[in-house]
């Protein structure tokens, strides 16, 4: 009994040990950690103290008797609408904003409409009444929430309109100063949500339109980064070749993207024009851009399995296909990181792309492989899966040029500039400035005159 007793304080020491040893890990990875959440968006900081700074204002309404006296308790829900609604980007807050003002202000006029009629019949037929009210809005607002349109835009919305309601009408069956009250709590969350949209718009705002645009961006490069190292990668010779792993696993970012892309796109109706954006800007066209850049990245993701497999083609058998395919995948690439810049910097992608006219005359080759000699003396395995690369390739082609017509249109929606236009504009920068100075531009210089002679 000794000895497992002994056995038993030692083993519950060691467990003692490793749990301190385990927190002592944790504490001591947490600074690190934090230094890294700042790190990779310093704009995370910005608004930390932006929400410490709103609320530190409306905190104003406890600490000055004259603001307390006018508001009393009710003040705290100025408090409590900066918290709900402070939110990272501009179009965020605008949305919960004006959500939350709109809803309360109706929903505190019902109220107060609800409990004048439910006196009218008497106090007994009073709480009858606006129990009715009560079941009957709730009822309404709720089922109206799962329209999809309403649910997108307009859910919080609905529910503080359900929660405002049931306040100021119910509240008001003890409370005689149900105008006051209504009164005191409008005032206090439209002044807390107006605290809130002047902090988030005037300092530091952060755009849900800006984060989108460079998104749909951003995504179509990392397919272009990936489809310009598969080449290289796929028919490369030694086996201890190093690979860039990072431009050709950046794509998967792209096939989880939806959900962000549609938060972004609802918070980025609710802005104003701001920077490159005009009003009504085409924002509903880059969820149709990041439905085909997804498309394609499930095709990437299919071509990324091949360059890891266990069943892979000959040096012989892929050394057919190889220079299609190489060019195939590089000129696709090469497209999709020229549409991406022009995304970028809102320019006019040009009508006709050369990359994909090259693509597409690697495709014909590729095509001609496949429908002739491909197939003779060679292992059907082998066939199976290099036909399977070559008919992904093809695949990723048809994406290309669709999320090509994609940039076109939301170019022309957004009227995007064109390059033309910016050289016609220097242009005119130049001669008007060489027609001040009577000189020519320092940038012309003077191509001397060249004889050829020819000697027999």
């Amino acid at each position: 009994m000794g000895l497992a007793s002994e056995t038993q304080k030692t083993e519950g020491w060691e467990s003692i040990k490793a749990l301190l040893g385990k927190m002592r890990t944790k504490v001591t990875e947490f600074p690190g950690k934090i230094k890294k959440l700042g790190q990779d968006d310093p704009r995370r900081i910005v608004h930390s103290l932006k929400v410490g700074l709103a609320i530190t204002l409306v905190s104003l309404f406890y600490y000055f008797d004259p603001l307390y006296v006018g508001f009393g308790s009710s003040a705290m829900w100025a408090v409590l609408t900066v918290v709900v609604v402070f939110e990272f980007s501009v179009g965020a807050t605008l949305g919960k904003g004006l959500n939350r003002g709109l809803a309360t202000f109706l929903a505190g006029s019902l109220g107060f409409g609800a409990h004048h009629l439910a006196t009218l019949p008497g106090e007994k037929f009073q709480p009858i009444l606006l129990g009715f009210f009560v079941f009957l809005l709730a009822t309404t607002v709720s089922f109206i929430r799962f329209f999809p349109r309403m649910k997108a835009r307009y859910d919080y919305g609905l529910v503080i309109f359900i929660l405002t309601f049931c306040l100021i009408s119910v509240s008001g069956y003890r409370d005689e100063e149900v105008l006051e009250l209504a009164h005191k709590r409008v005032s206090t969350i439209l002044i807390g949500g107006f605290t809130a949209l002047f902090v988030c718009i005037f300092i530091c705002p952060v755009w849900a339109g800006d984060d989108l645009h460079n998104l749909a961006a951003n995504n179509i490069e990392k397919l272009a980064n990936f489809l310009e190292e598969f080449g290289d990668e796929y028919f490369k010779e030694s086996k201890d070749r190093e690979s860039n792993k990072a431009s050709l696993q950046g794509y998967k970012s792209v096939l989880n993207s939806k959900q962000n892309e549609e938060s972004l796109v609802n918070f980025a109706r609710w802005e104003p024009r701001h920077g490159r954006f005009r009003f009504r800007h085409p924002w509903k066209q880059y969820q149709k851009i990041g439905s085909l850049t997804r498309h394609c990245a499930y095709r990437v993701e299919a071509l990324n399995g091949y360059l890891n497999s266990d069943v892979k083609a000959s040096l012989e058998t892929r050394g057919k296909i190889k220079e299609a395919c190489m060019k195939l995948s590089c000129e696709s690439g090469k497209a999709l990181k020229e549409l991406a810049s022009a995304l970028r910097t809102m320019t006019q992608p040009p009508s006709q792309c050369p990359h994909i006219a090259k693509s597409k005359n690697a495709a014909n080759s590729l095509k001609s492989l496949l429908k002739t000699g491909l197939c003779k003396d060679i292992d059907l395995q082998e066939i199976v899966a290099v036909a399977t690369v070559a008919s992904l390739l093809l695949d990723v082609l048809s994406c290309t040029e669709r999320i090509s017509e994609s940039v076109h249109e939301i170019a022309s929606l957004a009227r995007f500039k064109s390059l033309e236009d910016d050289k016609v504009a220097d242009g005119a920068k130049i001669n008007q400035k060489g027609q001040v100075n009577n000189k020519p531009c320092s940038n012309s210089i003077e191509q001397p005159n060249h004889h050829v002679i020819t000697i027999d």
